[in-house]
């Protein structure tokens, strides 16, 4: 497997890339539940991208899910698509795009589809999860027709974490699921609800006794036949590193989602192509998730854990990637007041009606194996980590205008650095869509959202989404240990 990152030396943090695959031809048995391959759903896409962050030398635990939805320039080898969609050339792409366009480096690589998730809840001998209310999942086959907690094997297990269609009983005299109102959110309520039955998963394997050799031992000829993992990553090295963070606190460790907005004008078209609902990466938001969970200060590059380049060494050209009327101005002048070296402006072909702001840097692309230095790559994350809105790395350097370190093609709402002033954010409504469906929106939190100034207001895009939302009331969480009501 290609692009993986060395970890340096034995205490030294590691990053995990943890996909569920939506594959159904690799499936061992078909099950008509998931969709036949014979009957052509044969498509091979990362339904959940997870990156599992470790420090042998202190403990800590960091968890960061990346929506699978979200539209990244290095997707394909060929160019941009929804995150997901790069599983289908390899898992080698799936890592280059994690790595170019977050600028995150992957250490080692771990792959479940349905059945492999089935099978490893099941050698851990299943998971016991409470349902506050009735809801149901047409699509993934989930059917809770009565509140309290539930034994769940691996098949059921699976329908919780695929679920992202679901139903929720509105009131308890209304028992035909069909008639029950929507969720909103589709895919960030299910990683909000995927992260919290690894949360349980994660207590029940504790409880085990992971610190004993002997159960440990079971544990692994149970659970790592039906991982797929890439090369380097031996058996021995799984066990030692379950071995040190046997002790960890699950209910501490953080749990993020990179911070997206949806693009309310139905199916994005892109350089002539429609890809469908997409969400893009907000910053500054996306950029201090990834320093908060990976504990990098600002300043320094989450690749590296050196200190980023200075502005004044940075060439940077802006290019207008909208059509807007002077955009690339607009932009340069702020970049250039904050110290960076701006080279020139432009104007490109617009990808669409709608774009995001796309930082490219060029320099040599990540190798076949081992360690990626890009000094180009820590130029382009100083200048990401200045821009607001709708905005994301991208390699290529036939993108970028020479003489130029660092091009910034300019998208919709896009701004450059301002006082961050986070205020609420919070909805409790129904609303109606096509005069038949009712869809329940988020309750009230107290999370709060930073809503950069060219997404105020704005109709194109929804407000950014939560880092780290609660649980709402309806969904599944952990059992007390009377197995009687919630924790």
């Amino acid at each position: 497997m290609s692009t993986i990152q060395s970890s340096g030396n034995a205490g030294a943090p590691l990053n995990l890339l943890l996909v569920g695959s939506t594959s159904r031809c690799a499936l061992k048995v078909q099950n008509p539940a998931y969709g036949l391959c014979a009957d052509g759903v044969n498509g091979v896409n990362s339904d959940i991208d997870m990156i599992l962050h470790l420090v042998p030398s202190t403990g800590a635990v960091s968890l960061l899910s990346i929506p699978r939805d979200l539209f990244v320039p290095n997707a394909r080898i060929i160019g941009a698509n929804k995150i997901d969609a790069a599983l289908y050339e390899g898992p080698s792409q799936l890592i280059t795009a994690i790595e170019e366009d977050f600028g995150i480096p992957i250490n080692h690589y771990v792959e479940l589809n349905f059945d492999t998730f089935a099978s490893v809840v099941d050698a851990l001998g299943g998971v016991k999860m409470y349902f506050p209310v009735p809801i149901f999942d047409a699509e993934s086959g989930l059917n809770i027709e009565r509140k309290g907690c539930y034994d769940l094997d691996g098949y059921r297990a699976l329908q919780v974490v695929r679920a992202r269609h679901l139903e929720i009983q509105p009131d308890p005299s209304n028992h035909d699921p069909r008639s029950w109102p929507f969720e909103a959110l589709s895919d960030l309520a299910r990683i909000r609800r995927t992260h919290e039955f690894l949360r349980v998963l994660a207590s029940k394997v504790a409880a085990r006794g992971l610190s004993d050799p002997f159960t440990d031992q079971s544990i692994a000829t149970a659970v790592l036949p039906d991982l797929t993992v890439d090369s380097g990553f031996s058996e021995g090295e799984m066990v030692h590193l379950a071995r040190t963070f046997a002790h960890t606190q699950i209910g501490n460790v953080p749990q993020f989602t990179y911070p997206v907005t949806d693009v309310e004008t139905g199916s994005l078209l892109y350089q002539g192509y429609y890809y469908g609902d997409v969400v893009f990466p907000v910053q500054p938001n996306g950029v201090e998730a990834i320093n908060t969970i990976f504990d990098v200060p600002p300043g320094d590059s989450p690749f590296t854990g050196q200190k980023l380049p200075t502005p004044s060494s940075i060439k940077v050209s802006v290019e207008n990637g909208t059509g807007a009327t002077n955009q690339a101005a607009v932009v340069a002048v702020p970049l250039h007041r904050l110290g960076f070296d701006v080279v020139s402006t432009g104007d490109v072909t617009p990808d669409g009606p709608v774009s995001e702001t796309v930082v490219w840097y060029g320099g040599s692309p990540p190798p076949p194996n081992g360690d990626w230095k890009s000094p180009q790559l820590a130029a382009a994350q100083a200048v990401l980590a200045e821009l607001q809105g709708p905005a994301i790395l991208g390699y290529n350097p036939k993108d970028v205008t020479p003489g130029a370190e660092v091009t910034v093609q300019t998208g919709t709402g896009l701004s450059v650095s301002a006082p961050v002033t986070k205020a609420p954010t919070t909805t409790t409504t129904l609303k109606k869509h096509s005069g038949t469906t009712t869809t329940i929106a988020p309750s009230v939190t107290t999370t709060t959202v930073y809503v950069p100034p060219g997404l105020r207001g704005n109709g194109l895009f929804t407000t950014p989404s939560s880092v780290n939302p609660t649980l709402e009331p309806w969904d599944p969480r952990a059992c007390n240990a009377a197995g009687t009501g919630p924790a």
